[in-house]
């Protein structure tokens, strides 16, 4: 139990954290990877963490259905629809996105773990008529909000953070900075809230790569608009558990950085960081969120941003089948297509 709420253990934890050899004798920064990825359900990620205790919550109010949010996608989805193949549950995602004219990569997954995907014009009514609809059908509907973002959703990351201060000390690593994608925000403000209660010397930065912005290319408005955004994150959740973490604005470390003026758009500097990583340690991140990520780290070791010799830990959150969409696969095509060699 943490914080007072349960979950349900379907996970194989403690997931790895492994020493990057090859790349921290390139970079001169000892880097180390939190493999996240290796979650056991459906190609693994970071959302598995939390929807352990949304699983919880779902069984415990006699839900008979998950439902859930995203882009066309969606990572969390497809873990959703995994947790409740698992857990011998109904699922179903909903999606404002345009349908992307092919079955692939995360809607590939969705639909071989039996989760029903909505395309609708707009969300909030959209989501509402999906609910009323498998309502209708006799179904107990267990909404779980977009990345499993939320006040409980936290309880995955902080509950890592936990996982992680303890391999940290026994790898004798406890000054590192952990490297983390900053999207929806629950994986950040978890790992800030875990680390903070149990006093662990471990800090956390944060690389944002979903805009706050209107602009999406305005780096200034998107960490104004982001920081904003974890303060009211940080109040609701101590509001939900009734207590107050310790945690200041001054703790939100963040870089809007590497946004590269979009949301998961294809960006030839992070698929030569993809590049870099599988061919150094075989290791594969994904385009949208996990690429910009460890570019942040690359880019920081090689500007001096982060000081030779120390620690840092890379966070992989997963997302593997992100590689697989159509508008980042065209581009590994076109670069790949030099290691094709047909023999004619």
């Amino acid at each position: 139990m943490l914080f007072g709420h349960e979950k349900v253990e379907i996970l194989h934890l403690p997931t790895p954290l492994e020493h990057l050899k090859n790349v921290s004798e390139d970079l001169g920064v000892n880097v180390y990877c939190k493999r996240d990825d290796l979650t056991n359900l459906a190609t693994g990620g970071n959302k598995l963490r939390k929807l352990e205790y949304f699983l919880k919550d779902a069984q415990d109010k006699g839900a008979t259905m998950l439902i859930t949010e995203g882009g066309a996608q969606t990572n969390h989805g497809r873990l959703t629809a995994a947790v409740a193949a698992k857990s011998g549950l109904k699922s179903a995602i909903v999606t404002s996105d345009p349908y992307p004219g092919e079955i692939s990569a995360n809607l590939l997954l969705d639909g071989m773990l039996g989760c029903n995907v909505h395309f609708v014009k707009d969300m909030e009514t959209g989501r509402q008529a999906v609910i009323d609809k498998y309502t209708s059908e006799g179904e107990k509907v267990y909404y779980v909000p977009m990345g499993g973002s939320n006040e409980l959703g936290v309880l995955g990351y902080a509950e890592c953070a936990f996982e992680l201060d303890a391999q940290a000390k026994e790898l004798g690593i406890e000054d590192a900075v952990i490297y983390v994608t900053v999207g929806s925000m629950s994986t950040y403000m978890g790992l800030l809230l875990g680390l903070k209660e149990c006093g662990s010397t471990l800090r956390v930065r944060g690389v944002n790569v979903l805009p706050y912005s209107e602009n999406a290319a305005d780096e200034a408005g998107n960490e104004k608009a982001l920081r904003e955004s974890l303060s009211d994150y940080y109040k609701r959740v101590c509001g939900f558990y009734g207590r107050d973490f310790g945690i200041t604005d001054g703790d939100f470390d963040i870089t809007t950085a590497y946004i590269h003026g979009a949301y998961n758009n294809a960006v030839e500097e992070v698929r030569d960081v993809m590049y870099y990583l599988a061919r150094k340690e075989a290791i594969i991140i994904d385009p949208c969120y996990t690429g910009k990520t460890f570019e942040a780290i690359v880019d920081g070791a090689k500007n001096g941003a982060i000081e030779r010799g120390s620690n840092v830990i890379f966070m992989h959150t997963g997302g593997l089948p992100g590689i697989y969409t159509l508008h980042h696969r065209v581009e590994f095509e076109r670069e790949l297509m030099p290691y094709m060699h047909i023999e004619e």
